[in-house]
């Protein structure tokens, strides 16, 4: 089974529906689950008690968990100095602390098989130090660091740990972004092109595979940076 948290839209539900085109048992952990076409629970992943619930279902159920792709986030472009504190913290509660759940609870599911791959989200904002998104590149720096450190703790294990940081893809969160930031990020990338949710989700497939077995602790941008 794939464990895929944000499942319930934007690159979440894209990589979660390409698993299950692909025959895999897919499990979506997202706060919507309504009209989703695969297997999905609701959980908000910064309540550490609502992801260590599932976490015990599963093990209660002997599930055989081969990956984990924490895809829950939210953006927020905006000066830091107008930032509401409220949005602050849900930043990194959702970004940051979420993903850290996940990895703290799920990865025991997998340390006892000793194999296994976990992808985390980053962002072309850490690394190109975008304005306008200093605290949502700040939750993502976190997870970058968190993934690195992480891959070193998880190596005995044979589970591989490694980031995702894509540049801007089609989906949903850029309906609210104009043209012209789009394109500013855009030309800054080694290859400046807007990519699609498929890319993304190729790049998981890799990841997942025995054909990468020796990646692990690498932050892999879309787009390049």
């Amino acid at each position: 089974m794939i464990l895929i948290t944000g499942a319930s839209r934007g690159l979440g539900r894209a990589i979660a529906e390409r698993f299950v085109e692909r025959g895999e048992e897919v499990l979506g952990i997202s706060r919507e689950t309504q009209g989703l076409p695969f297997e999905a629970v609701a959980c908000d992943v910064s309540d550490h008690n609502a992801v260590k619930t599932i976490a015990q279902g599963l093990r209660k159920q002997k599930k055989e968990i081969t990956g984990v792709i924490n895809a829950a986030g939210i953006a927020s472009m905006n000066l830091a100095v107008t930032t509401p504190a409220g949005m602050t913290q849900k930043l990194i509660q959702t970004n940051l602390v979420g993903t850290i759940h996940s990895c703290q609870l799920f990865a025991p599911l997998m340390m006892r098989r000793k194999a296994g791959s976990i992808i985390n989200f980053s962002t072309i904002a850490v690394a190109l130090g975008l304005k306008g998104e200093s605290i949502y590149a700040a939750s993502k720096a976190g997870v970058e660091g968190f993934s690195r450190a992480f891959a070193r703790e998880m190596a005995d294990f044979d589970i591989r740990v490694n980031c995702i940081a894509p540049g801007p893809i089609k989906t949903d969160l850029l309906k609210g972004v104009s043209g012209e930031q789009i394109e500013a990020i855009v030309s800054q990338q080694v290859i400046p092109k807007v990519f699609q949710p498929g890319d993304v989700c190729d790049l998981c497939e890799f990841l997942l595979c025995p054909q990468s077995k020796s990646v692990s602790g690498q932050i892999l941008h879309v787009g390049g940076a």
